[in-house]
């Protein structure tokens, strides 16, 4: 689909490489610029595991992009940015606000070389305003903008969801921002100005229930639940449950049919009830009636009474779960004598999910083709590297 997009890549950690992974999944060619030791994520070992010696971050967020290592705090090496930056269409960074400035590559600079230049920022918390100088990391905003306590039975157990879901839905934001003005672009010659944050993007993912709370007349009230609801806005019995063998999770379902599947008299008492109000007393009566009974009772029960539930599976179970294969989500990719496991692009084009055509093992695994591209000779090359300007390095 972008095929012909060219994307110049100031990114690092997550929410920056995420958004040109997915420009890169749909055909733009990525390029992107790495410190001469290699970007941070490659070496930054969560959980504290490697393959190979790289970061497994470096594997979730940089499919399909091709490295090139430049010492940007050198001059001459903006010189070689700038040139790149003259060749491509998209300009994406995440870096402080300012850094790019500094570095004599912020939006005025580049817009001055190239008019037409889509240049897309993500940060934190914006370019300016209160909080632009503070970090922006997906934990921080979601506490910042009252998903930690949402999530959680607010002022018992706040809690934070356990994943990076922040940082992915604000790189999936801008991505959609970027093919926006490309289209924009396309239609009339004029580039754009993108910005994307991390705190937009929570308060985005949140919109259902902001929408609820400030519309409804809530306070802080409304957040308070028995711990088996899932959700502060949605009545019982939303929620998880736990099984004699297993845990379950109970999404919105008639009362009336909860209680003839488990031929509950003390459910059936509770069939008129309004389900928000009367919510906690109605889960902890489910929960005591689910406790002792084994999933494949429950199972028969529910699926005979056309019930919406779910077994509550780990990673284990995801890895061999028959719809992620059919749905073709992961991909094995060899790492020297090694392999990774990498997410597939999330969304099928005529019935497919799109190629996967390389990940940069090694930083600067591309300069020596990228500097031939922009018209770089060998001897200035040679130069270059001997200058710490570049690094170059063999396909691993």
């Amino acid at each position: 689909m972008l095929d012909g997009m060219r994307v110049a890549s100031f990114t690092h950690w997550l929410q920056g490489p995420a958004t040109t992974q997915y420009l890169a999944d749909m055909g733009a060619d990525v390029i992107k610029v790495e410190r001469t030791g290699g970007s941070y994520e490659r070496n930054w070992h969560p959980a504290n595991r490697s393959v190979a010696g790289i970061g497994t971050l470096h594997f979730a967020a940089n499919r399909n992009t091709r490295s090139l290592a430049l010492d940007l705090k050198k001059p001459g090496a903006v010189d070689i940015a700038l040139r790149l930056v003259e060749s491509c269409d998209v300009v994406v960074e995440n870096y402080r606000p300012g850094v790019m400035d500094r570095l004599g590559l912020g939006y005025e600079e580049v817009r001055a070389r190239k008019p037409e230049i889509i240049y897309a920022s993500a940060t934190g918390y914006g370019p300016d305003g209160p909080l632009s100088k503070g970090p922006g990391q997906d934990l921080l905003v979601q506490a910042r903008a009252g998903m930690v306590a949402a999530t959680g039975e607010a002022g018992v157990r706040p809690t934070p969801i356990g994943n990076s879901a922040i940082d992915q839905h604000g790189a999936a934001l801008l991505a959609l921002g970027i093919v926006g003005a490309y289209v924009k672009r396309l239609q009339t010659g004029r580039g754009t100005r993108v910005e994307g944050s991390l705190y937009n993007a929570v308060v985005d993912i949140m919109m259902e229930g902001l929408t609820h709370y400030f519309s409804g007349g809530h306070t802080r009230e409304s957040l308070k639940r028995d711990h088996h609801l899932s959700t502060w806005y949605l009545g019982a019995p939303y929620g998880t449950y736990r099984l004699k063998d297993a845990f379950i999770v109970v999404s919105i379902n008639p009362l009336p049919k909860l209680a003839e599947a488990l031929e509950s008299e003390a459910l059936a008492a509770l069939n008129d009830i309004d389900p928000f109000e009367r919510r906690d007393e109605y889960a902890r009566v489910l929960a005591g009636e689910l406790e002792g009974r084994t999933f494949a009772e429950v199972k028969e029960r529910f699926d005979g009474h056309g019930l919406w539930y779910e077994r509550v599976q780990d990673f284990d179970d995801m890895r061999t779960d028959p719809q992620a294969a059919y749905a073709q989500l992961f991909r094995k990719v060899p790492v020297g004598d090694a392999e990774v496991t990498v997410i597939n692009h999330p969304i099928r084009y005529d019935g497919e999910p799109p190629p996967f055509r390389s990940m940069p093992l090694a930083g600067g695994q591309h300069s020596q083709e990228v500097l031939t591209e922009l018209g770089y000779g060998a001897a200035e090359i040679e130069s270059f590297v001997a200058a710490g300007l570049v690094a170059l390095a063999d396909e691993p």
